[in-house]
């Protein structure tokens, strides 16, 4: 590979000779051609802590499904490195994670180049002093080493690099609620520990080809608490004027076209569903921040961009921490006052646009005779200024009422939501005695609509129905799981079931809605005649039904179960899902 002016300049403000031998990575030594293998990450780890040993520990905080250790780094002056250390001295925490997809590795060789430049006191002179880093060089340790060249096609560089999925085959960035994988369960029980105040997850996006080289998105700006949505707009602010000034162009949103493959369509700002690091952390109110750089430009240029948001990120944190911190606790105290109150679950951008510059390549479209729809293509010797809409008014779409208390999961169903709440630390307990006749609310789906394929090893479900109030009896080990909680917004987004990855539509209780017991046609033919017999009024509103509704007319199944339902046979809990909401605590 050509290495570009711009690794040329990097290259020249990095002194090598000043670094320790031990701490300079595969790709450093390449000119940023290269990558290495999970061991050098390993190896790194112990051999930072042995360099510092008084600013950095190495430690294990997970095992993949094959059996690699999960590494990580705390990194700090303040001597505070474990949780409890850190919420005593006050410490902001900021969690910055590479490689959650391997193959889109910047931040793993980005990320040792910056700690390496901060530890010798080159650059971020005193972010260390005011927060403790924890750096996850490689999230997907399995995905990792598959390795190989070509695993990202349209990516420019290293030669060789992981794989998007994990061993297991799930995509880690759309697991964060449903958190099946081993490697998510591990990630959020550091989560859990550490408590970051700033969440950085850093990817190579996919796309057209186009001059800008950077978006930086953060959350919470369009979504979560309102008030503290001025703290991550503050941050995506001094972010992007920070790389700006080191030669980046940066935007604020993800530069993926509105419609595939056309420049003319412009580009959409939107919130991320909680599944994704963008849309879970403001739910916990703690900030993420979304890295993405331009698959097109050349490894050396993107772990150069990378290395630069890193650094700005830890500048800004200790710049403005400690503010920040207070905002989110603020927002915690919020949250916990939430009962009752209109909740927005999931927002969608309007059609109201902005046209905008955007800096691109002149491009044709034709049709191909090779797929057989419109292609098109860039030349990247011609800049060309695009001047296409911008939609970024970004409202709110579901709304719901909290509970005035909180939601009661029955005891069959106990086991399996207790662990889900347990890994994302949400507060529970457990009934230590039945109540015959709670006064809570049900929600009875009139739809229910399965999903046709599998995603995510998952059928989905969409219901669509209401909460009703309706008494129902509580047996004992029911759990209570209270609104008034910091994570109460997660809470709402797992257990309102048309929240779009709640529980329920990621096909956890896919069993409440499924038919199970059946009566045999022949036996559904009599008790139809008796019904009808038996109550004149019911045989008249079947047969307006017949006459107004071809659909129903033509289905035999449907004209017999019309009488199905309304036998004492007829399961009563069928659609009803198996969580409930009550105004009063149990």
């Amino acid at each position: 590979m050509i290495r570009s002016a711009l690794m040329l300049a990097m290259l020249a403000a990095v002194p090598f000779a000043h670094a320790a031998p031990d701490l300079v990575t595969v790709s450093e030594r390449s000119g940023f051609t290269a990558t290495g293998r999970y061991d050098e990450v390993i190896q790194l780890c112990g051999a930072f802590q042995q360099a510092y040993p008084k600013q950095v520990k190495c430690f294990q905080f997970g095992s993949t499904p094959e059996g690699r250790p999960m590494m990580a780094l705390a990194v700090t002056r303040a001597n505070a490195f474990t949780p409890e250390a850190a919420r005593k001295k006050k410490l902001p925490v900021t969690l910055i994670q590479g490689g959650i997809h391997a193959g889109e590795i910047d931040g793993k060789d980005a990320g040792f180049l910056a700690l390496r430049e901060m530890l010798e006191n080159r650059i971020a002179k005193e972010a260390l002093d005011r927060q403790v880093l924890l750096f996850v060089p490689v999230f997907n340790v399995d995905g990792h080493e598959r390795f190989a060249k070509w695993n990202r096609p349209n990516q420019r560089g290293p030669v060789e690099m992981g794989w998007r999925t994990t061993a297991q085959n799930f995509n880690l960035n759309r697991d964060y609620t449903k958190a099946d994988a081993p490697e998510m369960q591990a990630m959020l029980a550091l989560v859990n520990a550490w408590d970051p105040l700033t969440y950085v997850d850093l990817h190579v996006t996919d796309g057209a080809m186009f001059q800008h080289d950077v978006s930086i998105q953060v959350e919470p700006v369009n979504s979560g608490d309102a008030e503290f949505r001025k703290a991550g707009l503050a941050l995506r602010t001094n972010v992007i004027a920070d790389i700006t000034k080191e030669g980046s162009s940066p935007q604020s949103y993800y530069m993926s076209f509105k419609d595939t493959d056309d420049p003319a369509s412009g580009f959409v700002n939107t919130v991320y569903e909680p599944r994704f690091s963008t849309g879970y952390f403001l739910l916990r109110n703690r900030m993420s921040l979304l890295v993405e750089t331009h698959s097109w430009k050349d490894y050396p240029t993107r772990v150069r961009i990378t290395h630069n948001a890193i650094v700005s990120i830890l500048n800004q944190v200790a710049a403005h921490g400690q503010e920040w911190q207070q905002a989110a606790s603020a927002a915690d105290a919020r949250a916990a006052r939430l009962a009752g109150q209109p909740v927005a679950l999931s927002y969608k951008t309007t059609d109201k646009t902005t046209m905008v510059d955007f800096q691109g390549y002149a491009y044709t479209r034709s049709m191909s005779d090779v797929s057989g729809m419109m292609m098109t293509h860039y030349d990247e010797t011609r800049p060309q200024v695009w001047h296409v809409p911008l939609r970024d008014e970004v409202v709110e779409d579901l709304q719901v009422r909290a509970p005035g208390a909180g939601y009661v999961v029955p005891a069959a169903w106990a086991q399996m939501v207790a662990s889900k709440l347990t890994q994302h630390g949400i507060a529970f307990r457990r009934l230590d005695n039945a109540v015959a006749s709670a006064k809570v609310e049900t929600f009875r789906a009139d739809k229910a609509s399965f999903s046709a394929g599998s995603f995510e090893s998952h059928q989905r479900l969409a219901v669509q129905g209401t909460w009703r109030q309706e008494p129902r009896a509580v047996g004992k080990g029911a759990l209570f799981v209270p609104i008034a909680q910091p994570k109460a917004r997660l809470v709402m987004a797992l257990f309102e079931p048309q929240a779009p990855d709640s529980l329920l539509a990621w096909g956890a209780f896919n069993n409440a809605f499924e038919r199970k017991e059946y009566m045999e046609e022949y036996v559904a033919e009599d008790v139809a005649r008796e019904q009808m017999a038996q109550d004149p009024a019911l045989a008249a509103e079947f047969h307006r039904k017949v006459e107004s509704d071809a659909a129903f007319a033509k289905n035999p199944h449907a004209r017999l179960e019309f009488f199905a339902r309304r036998h004492p046979s007829w399961d009563e809990r069928l659609n009803l899902y198996p969580v409930m909401r009550t105004d009063i605590a149990l």
